[in-house]
């Protein structure tokens, strides 16, 4: 018989996300950032209870974000990603993902398996983006998330997406501009427009900014469902259309086709489903694809589904391109007429 000691840690997996996420929320690695603390410390420091805290602290030392010595606790080298100023942080990664908006939505899996709808609509009544649109507060700790994730995968991006002859880049639902200003510093000739909500290129001008490449970028307030600003050599999009259910993923790709040239390209960075058959799946992109099953109503798809995806809304796939370790891949389109 198969040890059951294998299927427990599974089953009980909440725990370890929900630790993780309480101790980010109260800021407890931001407060062990200059050395060791009592749990007494770290309550005063939090404002919460210390028993119920050093109960905490405790899961946390047995999952290896921090250690416990002489009844003070540090941060080891994982729980370092947990504090909120240091680059590669998963700060807010780990308190969206396991936040009561995700939580709730988790809990309706059930609801979602039976209908195909979202359960995040059926536990908040809405719409996750706009749910987002109605509350501010947490539309900006999901593009710090976002932002967080992006900033771990970009590298490779960089690396594998070819822009060969690219004048002018369009970077469509770019965000905060993070990738794009990579981009930008790896590519000192190219132009870009960064195309989003105002909303959701909150701190663009800023990270712009920073990276010394604010004067290659105009920042454009977009609803990519309408258009997108024309002319561009080429388009990206980076986890745009999982999203969305094919309908509105088509609707966005047939905004860009509309502001496209004949010779423009598209890019699409996306996480890549495994198809029928493949030996070794994608964890992180099976993970993704159930999230967004009980998030938005969107999908992550497999290179058979991308391409009929493209296909349908006047494009054709020439190329797709894995990105490393990310876990992305870049897919090159062109129009079809």
């Amino acid at each position: 018989m198969t040890d059951p000691s294998m299927l427990l840690p599974m089953v009980a997996g909440y725990i370890p996300a929900k630790v993780l996420q309480a101790i980010a929320e109260f800021g407890v690695p931001d407060h062990l950032a200059g050395g060791p603390r009592t749990a007494a410390e770290l309550a005063g420091l939090t404002g919460t209870h210390g028993p119920s805290l050093t109960r905490v602290l405790r899961a946390a030392a047995v999952f290896g974000v921090v250690s416990a010595e002489e009844n003070k606790y540090s941060l080891t080298g994982l729980g370092e990603l947990l504090r909120s100023d240091v680059p590669g942080s998963l700060r807010e990664f780990a308190v969206l993902t396991g936040g009561h908006e995700a939580w709730r939505s988790w809990g309706e899996l059930g609801h979602s398996l039976r209908t195909g709808e979202p359960g995040f609509d059926r536990a908040f009544g809405t719409g996750w983006f706009d749910h987002l649109d109605a509350e501010p507060g947490t539309a900006a700790r999901f593009a710090r998330a976002m932002a967080a994730a992006t900033a771990l995968a970009a590298p490779d991006i960089v690396e594998h997406c070819d822009l060969t002859g690219v004048g002018t880049l369009a970077d469509v639902g770019g965000g905060n501009g993070l990738l794009l200003s990579r981009l930008l510093v790896a590519h000192p000739e190219l132009k870009s427009v960064l195309a989003d909500s105002a909303a959701g290129s909150t701190g663009a001008a800023e990270v712009l900014r920073e990276a010394g490449v604010a004067d290659r970028c105009e920042v454009v307030p977009t609803d990519f469902f309408t258009s997108v600003p024309a002319g561009a050599d080429a388009y990206l999009l980076k986890s745009i259309v999982h999203d969305w259910p094919d309908e509105r993923a088509g609707t966005i790709l047939a905004s860009c086709r509309a502001a496209m040239r004949p010779d423009s390209v598209l890019l699409l960075v996306e996480l890549v489903l495994p198809g029928p058959g493949d030996p070794v799946p994608n964890v992180q992109a099976v993970m993704s694809d159930l999230n967004l099953m009980v998030g938005t109503g969107g999908r992550e798809r497999t290179a058979a589904e991308l391409t009929a995806l493209l296909d349908g809304n006047g494009f054709a796939l020439d190329e797709v391109t894995p990105c490393g370790q990310s876990g992305f891949s870049v897919l090159r389109a062109r129009p079809v007429r």
